[in-house]
């Protein structure tokens, strides 16, 4: 049972009418898809997209959001303008990872950073930052790699400015207490992997 306290009227409507099925879905399936378009944008300006790549992503988040909600995998831990911002991005980054793979594989001597440097927590990225200036970029991409899937998904949602509470119901996390703890130690061992560098901080 999904609680109603988590929505808005707008979104308690959406997602009634696409779990009753039938041919008036097609309507809150078109209601959904424009309520939050305006993350199109959001696409190009934070992921660097195309405006064609990024609607593309977009529709493919919508088509995941959908599909979630009517096989019932959408607990409403989140509110679904945050369940949907959420699968858009991580889109947006599969779109990019994908690009930049792409691109190096034409052009052998181009290092194009991991759209996820970018996301980081200013104190982490201030690391980076040095990192870059120093022409260690291939060597981040692959640090960051090591960090693992989750912590990876963790500081991304940091960055986005998602609360704890809001990123442990995304991400499956016992609190928000937790979250906080799992994000130190992410920190941790990205200052872990760097330490060679003797660049540290909070």
């Amino acid at each position: 049972m999904i609680p109603s306290s988590a929505y808005n009227g707008r979104e308690d409507e959406i997602l009634a009418g696409l779990q009753m099925g039938g041919p008036r879905r097609r309507a809150f399936e078109d209601l959904l898809y424009s309520s939050y378009q305006y993350l199109i944008r959001e696409g190009e300006r934070k992921y660097q997209l195309s405006g064609e790549d990024s609607a593309s992503a977009y529709s493919d988040a919508i088509i995941s959001v959908i599909d979630n909600i009517t096989n019932s995998k959408f607990e409403g831990r989140s509110s679904l303008k945050t369940y949907t911002t959420q699968i858009f991005f991580n889109k947006c980054v599969d779109l990019k990872r994908k690009s930049t793979t792409t691109k190096e594989k034409v052009h052998h001597q181009t290092y194009d950073l991991d759209p996820l440097i970018l996301m980081l927590p200013d104190n982490a990225r201030n690391v980076v930052q040095q990192l870059i200036d120093n022409s260690n970029r291939s060597l981040l991409q692959r640090k960051l790699r090591e960090l693992g899937e989750k912590c990876r998904e963790l500081l991304l949602l940091f960055e986005d400015g998602y609360a704890d509470r809001e990123i442990a119901a995304m991400l499956s996390y016992n609190s928000a207490d937790v979250v906080k703890v799992s994000r130190r130690r992410c920190l941790e061992k990205l200052k872990e992997k760097m330490k060679s560098f003797k660049i540290g901080y909070e």
